[in-house]
This record gives structure tokens, C-alpha cells and sequence, in this order.
């Protein structure tokens, strides 16, 4: 129960940092997407299951808050959290590597799919355009933040699970 009530005061937290803080720090009208970071590395770190309470609640934030239609952000969120699952083999706490590559490759991911679903769906056909423009620098811009908060999110799973371990 404390992990399910910790994790959603970090993602609430994150959806916070994200909407606020960060979209005052702007980069070419690009806000780092802290609700993927925060998916990607749970899904990483605790697998599919996880991966995908974590990418609902922070998707439905996203619904909420920004979308017309309920439930098209929670479930590419928590599509992207199940498939960052897969990874828990081969997830190394001490290893950045991965957790850089997965969270790169999932906001390419979800770039891609809002593409297809929010502009090429309407008629916008400028891939190019979006790709080059929208996104690389949000990517790029994403992966950069990963450098800053994917320790501390680390650091809170290894609290989390010590307690878990000392529970039992």
C-alpha cells in the first residue's frame, strides 16, 4: 500500500514539475516529458504489471487535464510502461544505459503514435516537418531531464523495496 501511495505522489509530482516548472524552462517550445521518465523507468525497474499501473495514472493525468477524449493518453502510457517491462532482465540499478535508450526510444515511441493519431488522422501530413521540429527536440530535451531525476527515482524504488524486504 505505501508503494502504490508513494508512486502516485511521484507522479502527481511529476505531472506538477511538468505543467509548471518545466514549461517555463522551455526549449523551443518543447516541455521535457516528465510523466514518460517516470513510466519507462517504473516499468524498467519493476516490470510489466507496474509499467502499466504507473503509465494509466499518469496518462489519465494527461487525459484530464489537456484531452477532449478520456483514455487515449492512459492507454499509450500504459502501453509504453508494459512494453519497458520486457526489460527487467537485463536492468542493472547501476547501469544508465538502459534506462537512456528505453526512455529515448519510448518518447520516439509516443511522438510517433500522437503523430499518427492527433495530426496524420486530421489531414497534417508534414512527418518531416514534425519529426525534425517536434520530435528530436523533445526527445533529446526528455533524455537530458532523464540525466537529473532518473537517480533520484532509482533512489526512491531502492527505499521502497528495502521497506518491502523489511516487512516481510
Amino acid at each position: 500500500m505505501l508503494r502504490r501511495i508513494v508512486v502516485f505522489l511521484m507522479i502527481i509530482t511529476g505531472y506538477l514539475l511538468q505543467s509548471t516548472l518545466f514549461s517555463a524552462f522551455t526549449i523551443a517550445g518543447i516541455v521535457p516529458n516528465i510523466l514518460m521518465i517516470i513510466t519507462s523507468a517504473f516499468g524498467l525497474m519493476r516490470g510489466k504489471r507496474e509499467g502499466m499501473f504507473v503509465g494509466f495514472v499518469a496518462g489519465l493525468l494527461v487525459d484530464v487535464f489537456f484531452m477532449n477524449i478520456l483514455g487515449f493518453f492512459a492507454l499509450v502510457y500504459m502501453t509504453i510502461g508494459y512494453l519497458n517491462g520486457f526489460f527487467r532482465s537485463i536492468f542493472y540499478p547501476e547501469d544508465i544505459k538502459l534506462p537512456m535508450i528505453m526512455i529515448g526510444s519510448s518518447e520516439l515511441l509516443y511522438c510517433f503514435i500522437c503523430y499518427i493519431f492527433l495530426y496524420l488522422l486530421r489531414g497534417r501530413m508534414h512527418l518531416g516537418y514534425y519529426f525534425i521540429h517536434i520530435m528530436i527536440p523533445d526527445i533529446v530535451y526528455t533524455v537530458l531531464i532523464t540525466f537529473i531525476l532518473y537517480k533520484g527515482i532509482l533512489f526512491i524504488n531502492e527505499r521502497l523495496e528495502e521497506y518491502e524486504i523489511g516487512r516481510s
